[in-house]
């Protein structure tokens, strides 16, 4: 025991996850966020009857932006930039001791439908710590909601092997007047922020980035 208490040795899943910040601390990281209207993705989900978690709402919206904006999904390695073959996107699932990151293959390929089953059983081996080495690795891009923890507003950090990370905040009720009824109306809205490596894009970049995943998120039943 130290003389400032007890002493414990971290679980290694948390010594992992120390080691990937610190590996991805070494780079130049850029943060930019800004809001999203959540009502019609809120209310898609509530007449569907999949259900799908709006995590997944998120994680698609993020690949049909990654695809038309590919320069945002690309990963420095010496002096190039690498483009990735498909768009695969990692989930940060909490669990004890760290965070686990299941990987969705092909999002922008396949639909909301198609992807559901995938994510339920890679999410659920994930907080049973039971994910496969093949379900880990290979993403592009990271979501990670940290609204589920009442937060509005943080700043997610990308994985080594990655450039951006996107982060969801908790969604809450805003005042906004209403030309239409001359009055203030409640609307559904979240904060979205979006980390990424500088060496690889720009502020201006994932500002676009950040534009396109909230007007997607407009026309939920279109992902």
């Amino acid at each position: 025991m130290s003389a400032n208490g007890r002493t414990a040795r971290p679980h290694p899943m948390r010594l992992a996850v120390a080691d990937a910040m610190r590996r991805s601390w070494t780079r130049p990281l850029a943060s930019a966020g800004r809001p999203v209207f959540m009502d019609p993705l809120i209310k898609h989900r509530q007449n569907s009857p999949l259900r799908p978690g709006i995590t997944l709402y998120f994680a698609r919206a993020l690949a049909l932006a990654l695809a038309e904006s590919p320069e945002c999904a690309g990963y420095l390695v010496g002096e190039n930039i690498l483009s990735p073959k498909t768009i695969d996107i990692g989930i940060a699932a909490q669990v004890a001791d760290g965070v686990m990151v299941p990987v969705l293959r092909r999002v922008n390929e396949r639909t909301m439908e198609e992807l559901l089953e995938d994510y339920n059983r890679l999410i659920a081996q994930a907080r049973r710590r039971r994910l496969a080495p093949e379900d880990s690795t290979g993403g592009i891009a990271t979501v990670t909601n940290f609204g589920g923890f009442g937060l509005t507003f943080a700043a997610p950090m990308p994985m080594p092997s990655e450039s951006i990370i996107l982060g969801v905040g908790a969604v809450t009720k805003t005042p906004v007047w209403s030309d239409e009824v001359e009055a203030f109306i409640p609307i559904s809205k979240a904060n979205i922020v979006a980390t990424g490596d500088h060496r690889v894009v720009d502020g201006a970049d994932i500002g676009r980035l950040l534009k396109r995943v909230a007007e997607l998120l407009q026309r939920p039943e279109y992902l």
